[in-house]
């Protein structure tokens, strides 16, 4: 073990100078005119002062202290008074001589566990900022080997050249004040993207943005080419274009793929559409990132699952929220109007539909679809049973012939008003006969990225016109200029709902956005609107 080290000290001490180095030390005697002291280990440990202020009073006896004996000193106190803060293969590890016990529980994270193979503590990567936060606050000096304070910074400081609306400044200073930490949720068409730019110019280190779409990875370094100065430090990471540079644009499921890779890296992440991210294995670029500053855009703070619960803390929590009435009002957003447009089966879907309601009665025995749920995963029959007839039931509504009528007859009087028209589905087959008999732009998965942006493009140049989409252009549609939006098929969910409401909801002079939702009457879509509806509260 190494000995306790002693220091001398020129010249005579004065009585509170010598209580001073009492505190840490003991008083052996004089020689040669020197004050001899020896650090003591007890001492050091029980003392009132934290080892970072024993060297700050070490440090106001420098010039009296003998420079041999003042190194010594200094190495022995930071040694003892240091913890060690290392990263590696997807985990923070936390040493110390320091008996660190009292700390990680006074700290009260219990995700911070000590492996006993390794004698030392190991923590999550997403807690790096709040373990040094909480270390320095104790008076500890932190040796961080990841060190992504300093090696995150940007080459050169950047410009943000747009300007921010009142409650999108509102939001960035609620997100600075949380220690540039936390989710912002405002609706589609909000500029929620140009608050994160702003972001990225002010904190000057190394970004890393995750979106979902390749067309997003675009839309953002659009963005950023157009509201900041930081040409020749942005790049793409995504499918085969992996050019990461200072500032780099990567998709969630890239992100997953190189988390190891991209983890020591980035100081800021800022994860569009952030309701992705409470899925399990996105989950996980959050929770295996060491980055100390994040921000998270959503167009609504919740998820049907309620897994939004377990995610958000893990980027800062919400920190600023409006909703589209509120910004509506305000001028923001275009105003709107919701149309409910009730339709009925036709006979010959209303009799298999019937026959359908009746089996699915008999084998729920009156359970609610959560508790079918749970049976069914316990592989009970029954209730495996009633949730396929419960699928096929939900499929006749959606894609009743009915709605199909009435979405091309809506289409065609809009059309005539000069309307600029998205139809939202949720089923290729339906979207492809709506567009063909509407002599429609089409989008869905299966067709090819190219033939989509071309499509997209020429609906956008379009001064009227009809656009039918399927869930793959819930993200990242930006049409400014459409006015009117029909919901032909969908789910409950709130969070698709404000979405695709937001697709309509730029600004323009005197314009009125009109979403018209088309519901069979009589069946479970009637609830389903209603729940949409709600997230409008």
């Amino acid at each position: 073990m190494r000995p306790e080290p002693r220091f001398r000290v020129k010249g005579w001490l004065s009585d509170e100078e010598f209580r001073q180095l009492l505190e840490f030390s003991r008083y052996v005697g004089r020689e040669r005119g020197l004050s001899i002291f020896e650090l003591d280990e007890k001492k050091l440990a029980d003392s009132a002062l934290s080892p970072a202020e024993v060297l700050r009073v070490l440090e106001s006896f420098k010039d009296r202290i003998m420079p041999e004996d003042y190194k010594e000193v200094q190495s022995y106190v930071t040694e003892r008074g240091s913890i060690t803060i290392s990263y590696s293969h997807g985990r923070l590890t936390i040493s110390s001589k320091v008996f660190l016990k009292p700390l990680i529980q006074e700290l009260g994270r219990p995700e911070v566990k000590y492996d006993s193979g390794a004698k030392s503590y190991v923590s999550p990567p997403y807690l790096y900022a709040d373990l040094l936060r909480f270390f320095r606050s104790k008076g500890f000096l932190v040796n961080d080997l990841l060190g992504l304070e300093e090696k995150a910074k940007l080459p050169r400081s950047i410009t943000f050249k747009g300007e921010l609306r009142p409650y999108q400044q509102e939001a960035l200073e609620a997100w600075e004040k949380n220690q540039a930490r936390g989710v912002i949720v405002l609706p589609t068409g909000a500029g929620k993207t140009l608050i994160a730019v702003a972001g990225i110019a002010r904190l000057g280190v190394k970004t890393l943005i995750v979106v979902v779409t390749k067309e997003q990875v675009k839309q953002w370094l659009d963005a950023l080419s157009n509201f900041t100065d930081a040409a020749g430090l942005l790049g793409a990471f995504y499918g085969d274009e992996k050019r990461p540079s200072y500032i780099t644009v990567t998709t969630y499921q890239t992100a997953f793929r190189y988390v190891d890779d991209l983890a020591g890296e980035f100081a800021f992440l800022v994860f569009d559409e952030a309701h992705h991210l409470p899925a399990d294995k996105f989950k996980a670029i959050a929770t295996y990132m060491p980055a100390p500053f994040r921000m998270a855009l959503s167009a609504t703070a919740v998820r049907e699952d309620g897994k939004h619960e377990e995610v958000f803390p893990l980027v800062g929590g919400i920190v600023y929220q409006k909703g589209a009435a509120e910004l509506m009002e305000q001028g923001y957003l275009a105003p709107f109007i919701i149309r409910r447009v009730m339709v009925k089966l036709r006979p010959d879907e209303q009799k298999v539909y019937d026959e359908l309601k009746r089996r699915y009665q008999l084998f729920a025995a009156g359970r609610t679809f959560e508790e079918l749920l749970e049976a069914a995963k316990k592989g009970e029959l029954n209730a495996i049973e009633a949730l396929r007839v419960r699928a096929q039931m939900q499929s006749i509504i959606q894609e009743s012939e009915s709605k199909i009528s009435q979405v091309v007859d809506l289409a065609r009087q809009e059309l005539e008003k000069g309307s600029k028209i998205i139809i939202f589905t949720q089923f290729k087959r339906q979207a492809e006969e709506i567009a063909e008999k509407l002599g429609a732009f089409l989008i869905h998965g299966d067709i090819d990225k190219d033939e989509r942006l071309r499509a997209l493009e020429a609906f956008k140049r379009a001064k009227s016109g009809v656009l039918v989409v399927t869930t793959a252009g819930d993200e990242g549609l930006d049409i400014p200029d459409a006015n009117v939006g029909i919901l032909v098929s969908g789910t409950g969910s709130r969070r698709q709902f404000i979405q695709r409401l937001g697709r309509l909801l730029r600004p323009g002079p005197g314009k009125t956005a009109v979403l018209y939702e088309i519901v069979v009457s009589g069946t479970s879509e009637v609830a389903q609107s209603r729940r949409r509806r709600e997230a409008l509260g």
